[in-house]
């Protein structure tokens, strides 16, 4: 199932995925995470959208499997539980209790991995 949110608050279309599932997955603001990752981005020289900081970041937070034949779509229905960031070529996704929350819905692509977001 998918649901649209935008959690940018001017509800922009923009290059944010980072900034939107990791806010919609952790229940903060969009500018508190749009904040904390410029942070550690700037840290590293590196922009927080890029692929390498995107997955260093939610390592060292949280579990990591990855599914690299499976759909988005397919990976929602068989984990209906749990909240889960899901990364896909050039893109990040929010998946909470087996819903795809973004601004269009990725379920035919291809995921890379998961994250549980506890």
């Amino acid at each position: 199932m998918f649901t649209y949110r935008n959690q940018n608050p001017y509800n922009r279309h923009i290059d944010d995925c980072v900034v939107r599932a990791i806010s919609t997955l952790t229940n903060r603001s969009w500018k508190e995470v749009f904040d904390e990752l410029s942070d550690l981005a700037s840290e590293d020289g590196y922009m927080f959208d890029n692929v390498i900081f995107v997955e260093d970041y939610l390592d060292d937070r949280y579990p990591r499997e990855c599914h690299y034949s499976k759909t988005v779509g397919e990976f929602a229905r068989e984990y209906p539980v749990g909240k889960y960031a899901v990364t896909m070529n050039g893109h990040i996704t929010a998946i909470v209790d087996g819903n795809i929350i973004d601004t269009f819905d990725p379920s035919n692509r291809i995921m890379r991995c998961a994250w549980r977001i506890e």
